[in-house]
């Protein structure tokens, strides 16, 4: 726990997940050496799986703290937009190069670097004007990043970035600002549009599963959207009602 609570204060610590990851990787090495009778037991113990967070789960931004952070993105707002209507990983969104984005076809085709599978997401209308304008502006080549460090005018890093997210964020004063709420805000403002789970595993090149797991409990239309089927639909014993008294009916009639 200590570790992770240092970890934690520490710079693009990302919640001390990192700390997670180094456990279930000694777990996997002891396991190892537990199947090869190196070892008697196995001294590393996991609950869980690396990456779950039932105490936390997905954190996405509110409604107005997206229209606080739009508002105070200032030179970042090329980031801001290209996180909040991709849900882009802060690696992949950082790396995302010109020849990956499709202007006339309004289209980004990705190569995920976590998982390696390949998104093609449309652009967002606010987002295509934003890449249009930039594009305009730099007349990149096609290998050249599409995110630049305004402060340094080079390539975007990964660290770099989660710092700009943190400055839009202590700017609009939202506390917790980082990259992959958008991922989350991405995938809840799909659902709560009706989109289904699949349509968002898709989009984030994630799977059905995590979606579910994740993000579903997250989308208050959702669960009214059930209460309103519950509450106003023809459920097994109503239909169960429904027969007796159609039987009851037919053996009334008369001959």
């Amino acid at each position: 726990m200590w570790r992770i609570d240092r970890s934690k204060k520490q710079k693009n610590s990302r919640a001390a997940t990192g700390v997670v990851l180094d456990v279930a990787i000694l777990h996997r090495i002891f396991s190892f050496a537990l199947k090869r009778e190196m070892v008697a037991k196995n001294p590393v113990q996991l609950e869980g799986r690396p990456g779950d967070n039932p105490a936390g789960g997905a954190e996405p931004y509110s409604a107005e703290e997206l229209r606080r952070m739009r508002e105070h993105a200032g030179e970042d707002l090329l980031a801001f937009l290209l996180l909040r209507w991709t849900g882009l990983r802060g690696s992949d969104a950082a790396t995302l190069t010109w020849r990956e984005v499709n202007l006339s076809g309004k289209e980004i085709e990705r190569l995920t670097q976590k998982r390696r599978k390949k998104v093609i997401l449309p652009i967002h209308t606010e987002l295509q004007f934003a890449l249009e304008t930039e594009h305009a502006r730099r007349d990149p080549a096609p290998g050249e990043r599409v995110l630049l460090n305004p402060s340094t005018g080079r390539p975007m890093t990964r660290p770099r970035l989660y710092e700009r997210i943190q400055g839009i964020g202590r700017r609009s004063n939202v506390a917790g600002a980082r990259p992959h709420r958008f991922r989350d805000m991405l995938a809840v403002d799909m659902l709560a549009r009706g989109a289904s789970p699949y349509d968002v595993a898709k989009m984030l090149g994630d799977t059905i599963e995590t979606v579910e797991r994740h993000y579903t409990p997250f989308v208050k239309e959702l669960r009214e959207r059930v209460r309103k089927i519950l509450e106003t639909g023809v459920g097994i014993e109503e239909l169960a009602r429904i027969a007796t008294e159609q039987s009851m009916a037919t053996t009334k009639k008369p001959n």
